[in-house]
Order: C-alpha cells, then structure tokens, then sequence
C-alpha cells in the first residue's frame, strides 16, 4: 500500500497489518459512546441550576485529550508494525555501463567547437567522474568495425584514458557497435543467484550505418537480452567536413555536408526501451550525460522508517501520561 504526503510518498511494506487500525477505531467508538451515556446519565440526575454552577470548574478539553494522545500511539504502533518505508535514491554497485562512441570521419565535423569527437571525448570524461566508484564501466568505439578499448571495470581512470586516445576512422557501424558492446557485457559474472547485474549502453554517433550487421539485428539482440540503450545523436544539421583530394592537389579542399541522422538512433532506442537523446552543444551533451547518470548509475529503493513511527509512538503514550499525571493524578 503506497500514501503520497506532500513531497514524499509512504510504503507499507506489510499492508495487510494496517487492518488492526480498525481495533482504535472502534476503542475510539467506545470511548465517544460511554462519553455519550455519562453526559446523559450526569444530565438525568442534576438540576441545571446545579449543573451550570460547577460548568466553570470542569476539566473540558483536558479530559479529553490524554485519551485522544492514547489512541494516536496506538495508531502510531499500528502503522509501525506495518513496516513503512520511503523511497530512497541510493548508488547501484554491481550497475554495467558500456558506452559507444562513434569515431568515423564526419565526428571531425566542427560544428560543435573544437570538434564533435574533441566535444564529445570531453563530456564522457565528465561523465564517467560523476558515476558511482563502484559501477561497471566499459569503452567501445566504432567507425567501419567495434572494438572494445576497456571491458567493464570499476577502474574509472583507465577508460577516460582510452576515451582521451579515440582516433578516427572511416564508415559507421552502429550494428556492430551494440553486437560488441553486448559482448563486453558477459565478461560481468552474475550474482551469487545466477542473475547478470543491471547493465545499459550508451550509444553517440551522429550518423546511420554504412557497413556491418543490420541495426534491427542488433536491437533484436539487445531485447533479448533485457538490455536497454540510450543513444545520443550529436551534432547539427549545418555540420561538415573538408575533403583533400590527393589526386587533384591544386584543387581546394571540398566541403562535404555530414548532418547529423536522428531516426535511426530514436528508433534504437525506443525498440530497446531506452532514451532518445539530441544534443547540438557541448552543454547539451553534458546535460544529457548527468541525465542519463542520474537513471543508470541510481535506484530507488524503500528504506523502512519503522524506527520514526515506533519513536512517535512511545511519544505520544509518554504525553498522555504527563498530562493525565498532571490533571487528574492518574494514568489514562
């Protein structure tokens, strides 16, 4: 059973013990019914000239309140042993992240300054600062062919190396980018239950495959095997790249368009129920990456606050029996 309270919501953990709240609503029932017949029964046996004298000398509210304090503790227990529970945002330690980066020839493009590949080495260094120490990571890149630079590992340091060492090369194959980081993924061993960790790609490119295993392969593939890829297509559509040709030296270098291609990468995405992402800027991109962190490299989890219920309890019991110690020299 879940409860939203202003900016947090409440988990019972064991709802079906909220039942015994029925208990206090019916002591409270009681209490309201024998309070009823004394008011009658005091009515029935006192003038009203009587009854108006001693009016200002009743206790009014503070007979009343020891018991209601009393009936809240008991609610209080109640809920207590219904295990309540908020959400709470906590690391994933045995988390796997590959992310694939695409270094063919059109990330030279410097519609993005210095260069969408310099733009993009840059936020995936920043990115892999900000995840979990003990989160999984993994590098590959691909242009014509994948290559995995860094298998998962919580060495952090050695994959911004490698993300600092990333050269260009010709074609794209996104294809053969998510076959291989799929690959990469089972060098993670499972859980002591036989269960793989959590894991997630990462995908940039800022363009469609040219060579290689079909992309719907590839996306087939990573279904089956329950992994979701995000992918970022980064670049704009103004983007280019000068071309020398070593034939006709005298001829000055030609501008050869390389917008960036978005549906394909969409599509990869929302087939394997991952986020679609465009990024034009180094901002951009920066922002995508703390989003895409803040999702694969964080869960939530219910932490139980019985503790706070069964303290609020002992609380109220203790009020009750001050003031009723106070007021009428007795225990409620």
């Amino acid at each position: 059973m879940t409860l939203p309270f202003f900016d947090f919501t409440l988990t019972f953990l064991a709802a079906n013990r909220l039942w015994f709240l029925l208990v206090v609503a019916v002591l409270a029932a009681v209490y309201l019914m024998l309070l009823g017949r004394r008011r009658r029964y005091a009515l029935r046996f006192s003038s009203s000239e009587l009854f108006q004298s001693i009016a200002s000398s009743s206790p009014g509210f503070r007979r009343h309140l020891p018991a209601a304090l009393f009936l809240l503790a008991m609610a209080g227990l109640v809920l207590a042993t219904a295990k309540p529970a908020t959400p709470r945002e906590v690391e994933r330690e045995r988390a796997t992240l590959i992310i694939a980066i695409d270094v063919s020839l059109s990330m030279e493009a410097s519609d993005v300054r210095p260069s969408r590949l310099e733009a993009a080495q840059a936020a995936a260094i920043e990115f892999i600062d900000e995840l979990p120490p003990k989160m999984n990571v993994g590098l590959v890149s691909f242009a014509g062919t994948a290559a995995v630079l860094v298998p998962p590992t919580q060495d952090h340091a050695l994959a911004k190396r490698a993300v600092e060492g990333l050269e260009l090369a010709e074609s794209t194959a996104i294809g053969e980018a998510i076959f291989t980081s799929l690959d990469a993924l089972k060098s993670v061993p499972a859980d002591s239950t036989g269960e793989p960790p959590p894991a997630s790609i990462v995908l940039l490119s800022d363009g469609e495959t040219t060579v290689g295993r079909a992309d719907s392969d590839a996306v087939a593939e990573a279904v089956s095997q329950d992994v979701p890829i995000s992918t970022i297509a980064f670049g704009t559509a103004a983007g280019f790249i000068l071309y020398d040709d070593p034939n006709t030296p005298t001829i000055e270098s030609d501008r050869i368009p390389v917008p960036v291609s978005e549906s394909n990468l969409r599509r990869i995405a929302e087939d394997t129920e991952g986020t679609f992402f465009a990024a034009a800027t180094v901002t951009e991109l920066t922002e995508v990456y703390t989003s895409i962190g803040s999702a694969v490299g964080t869960e939530l989890v219910d932490q139980e606050v019985t503790d706070l219920f069964a303290l609020g309890a002992l609380g109220l019991f203790g009020l009750a029996a001050v003031l009723s110690l106070l007021w009428f020299q007795r225990l409620p």
